[in-house]
């Protein structure tokens, strides 16, 4: 048995006023194949040509293991330099990622390789963030904690891409006081004896490749997988919907907060409430 996911739509390209018609008013999410070819990153952009520009620079690494107490908000769990973090990428899998690297901040010349899209939003220009995965390597299934409208630039290789819309909540075990699902659930291969109610989620799916734009609608959980080694640049613009731009400020300014208050409260024991809870509320709710 497998997930109930139905393929997202794809375009070659699209229009400012098709975009906003039927996507974004519905918020569905859509893959657009061939919008970035003008770009100079679209031939430009490798991972060679990052250890190139960067390999000097330090970056910070993230894996798959669980979040344990003591860890600070997107800390990361290991540091390299760009250019062996290159090279290990190429010569195995590893599970170390690159999350949330800002473009600007580290390497403002690549700022020259992209144009800022016009897609009828307000795109956050300072805030451009690179992700790079080895083979195999995942992120944990996982909504973003200002629910903004995302839009996914794919560099080099394949990624898998699994969404769910925020009504499917009560299925995904979902860790309360947090922004993601149980750690232990492997989207791409589920175990539906321990978790039943994944078989009433309903989502999307997609494989990107080279020069691919995904769009992720607000606050949709999103689980990815690299296929093969590669990277990508997401850019945002704040959730409209008034519902999520409420979340967002929730999360923000009040969810963050208190979550780390339990956390030196509480220690390793409200980690371990929390995991124990998504699954005490999943399976109450279905």
């Amino acid at each position: 048995m497998k997930l109930n996911l139905q393929d997202i739509p794809r375009v070659k390209t699209i229009s400012k006023v098709d975009f906003m018609q039927h996507y974004f008013k519905p918020q569905k999410p859509v893959v657009i194949e061939q919008y970035i070819k003008d770009w100079p990153a679209y031939s430009k952009w490798s991972l060679d040509y990052m250890k190139d520009i960067a390999g000097d620079k330090t970056v910070p690494l993230y894996d798959d293991r669980p979040v344990d107490f003591k860890d600070g908000f997107n800390e990361p769990h290991a540091t390299m330099k760009m250019g062996a973090y290159v090279d290990l990428l190429k010569s195995k899998p590893t599970k170390y990622r690159i999350f949330l690297w800002n473009v600007l901040k580290e390497i403002p010349q690549l700022q020259k390789d992209y144009t800022i899209p016009d897609f009828g939003l307000k795109l956050m220009k300072r805030l451009p963030m690179l992700f790079f995965g080895g083979k195999n390597s995942h992120t944990f299934m996982h909504h973003d904690i200002d629910l903004a409208n995302i839009f996914h630039f794919h560099f080099e290789g394949k990624k898998q891409c699994i969404l769910f819309d925020q009504k499917q909540n009560d299925y995904l075990y979902k860790i309360p006081h947090s922004l993601i699902t149980r750690e232990d659930i492997d989207f791409s291969n589920p175990d539906f004896k321990k978790w039943p109610a994944l078989k009433h989620a309903k989502g999307w799916e997609c494989e990107l490749n080279h020069g691919e734009v995904l769009y992720m609608p607000e606050g949709y959980w999103h689980y990815m997988k690299y296929i093969t080694p590669g990277f990508s640049m997401s850019l945002r613009a704040i959730a409209r919907h008034p519902k999520n731009f409420g979340k967002a400020v929730y999360n923000l300014f009040i969810m963050r907060s208190f979550d780390k208050f339990m956390r030196r409260l509480k220690g390793q024991k409200w980690i371990d409430w929390k995991n124990e809870q998504a699954i005490l509320r999943t399976h109450k709710s279905f």
